[in-house]
């Protein structure tokens, strides 16, 4: 009987809670669904561009990528390597094949070169002698799968810890009484959020260390770039994913349903952030990516650990989390206005 009772009494909790009940259904669809978008798209065909080699090695290229082969200098080359544009540049120098690589993703890489060697071995059968040169554009031979994603992941880490710190911290805030009494008093809106980013800021801050220099030094993730242009980033990402969080548990009745906004809100965004390739998916998944903050603090970091890029050239990255911190702050005082009205 007294089974039973526990049991119904856990039943009626669940029904009157429809976030919860409605959770229980979604949630693993949709994470089922992001995983099937991103995992079921097209294979991905490398761009190459050559100069100088014989006619039958180009034609045994293009048939190997099965896509249009792009005549470059090397100098055209470095330059689309640049833009993001080109996966490898293939010429003769000194009379040996000469591989440039663009280095910065480790599956491309051994992709790419699987198919070249192919097609070098097929047409090349009588000058086996010959010395392949393979150079790397960015990064090296050295880089791994782990490096690779390893920005995205320190990203992603710090994202989802800030998240549940600040989501959590002001739920407390809010369920304790103190912002209640605060907005009682003749404080403003904007003073109140402020000062809330800035008192959880400093421990976000202090956690944003410490994932960077752990997985730099004691991980020793590949790191081409400055360690101080990668904290900027980090801050600015955790800045966001703070205002977020804010934001969300103004929503939020307890600690659990602020969990419950992980599926919705942290998990989608690492499938579109680079740990997976999302050139070979239809352009409305690819548009998905660009309305997550994820996604720029991910390109952001690999442009500085695996590019070695400056602050300077990944500026266009910082101005758009900084736009969303600032959406999310707007909103956050708008959310303010409805407590202050309770």
């Amino acid at each position: 009987m007294n089974v039973s009772a526990v049991m119904m009494r856990i039943i009626r909790q669940f029904v009157r809670d429809k976030r919860s009940l409605a959770l229980l259904i979604m949630a693993p669809v949709l994470v089922l669904t992001l995983i099937w978008l991103v995992l079921d798209g097209n294979e991905y065909h490398p761009t190459i561009a050559v100069e100088s080699i014989p006619a039958p090695l180009e034609d045994r290229l293009h048939d190997e990528f099965n896509k249009e082969i792009l005549t470059k200098t090397e100098a055209e080359a470095k330059e689309m390597f640049e833009q993001g544009k080109l996966d490898a540049y293939v010429s003769i120098k000194d009379n040996n094949p000469f591989i440039l690589l663009e280095g910065s993703d480790p599956t491309a890489n051994g992709a790419v070169m699987q198919h070249i060697q192919s097609a070098f071995q097929v047409t090349q059968s009588n000058s086996t002698d010959r010395n392949l040169t393979v150079e790397y554009f960015y990064g090296s031979e050295n880089i791994n799968l782990f490096d690779q994603v390893g920005s995205v992941l320190i990203g992603f880490f710090v994202f989802f810890f800030v998240f549940i710190l600040g989501g959590i911290s002001f739920l407390r805030e809010r369920t304790q009484g103190t912002l209640e009494k605060l907005l009682s008093t003749p404080i403003k809106r904007w003073q109140l959020v402020t000062g809330y980013i800035f008192g959880f800021g400093i421990f976000t801050i202090i956690q944003s260390l410490i994932i960077v220099f752990y997985s730099v030094y004691v991980l020793d993730i590949w790191m081409a770039g400055s360690v101080w242009e990668l904290l900027i980033v980090t801050v600015l990402l955790a800045l966001t994913a703070l205002t977020l969080a804010i934001l969300l548990s103004a929503f939020a009745k307890n600690e659990f349903q602020i969990m419950q906004f992980i599926p919705l809100v942290i998990i989608p965004q690492v499938f579109f952030s680079g740990i997976f390739n999302l050139d070979t998916l239809a352009e409305w998944i690819q548009a998905l990516s660009k309305i997550m903050p994820l996604t720029y603090g991910a390109e952001a970091m690999q442009e500085i650990m695996i590019k070695g890029k400056g602050i300077l050239e990944i500026w266009d990255n910082l101005v758009v989390l900084c736009m969303f911190a600032f959406v999310f702050f707007v909103l956050n005082l708008l959310a303010l206005k409805k407590h202050r009205r309770l």
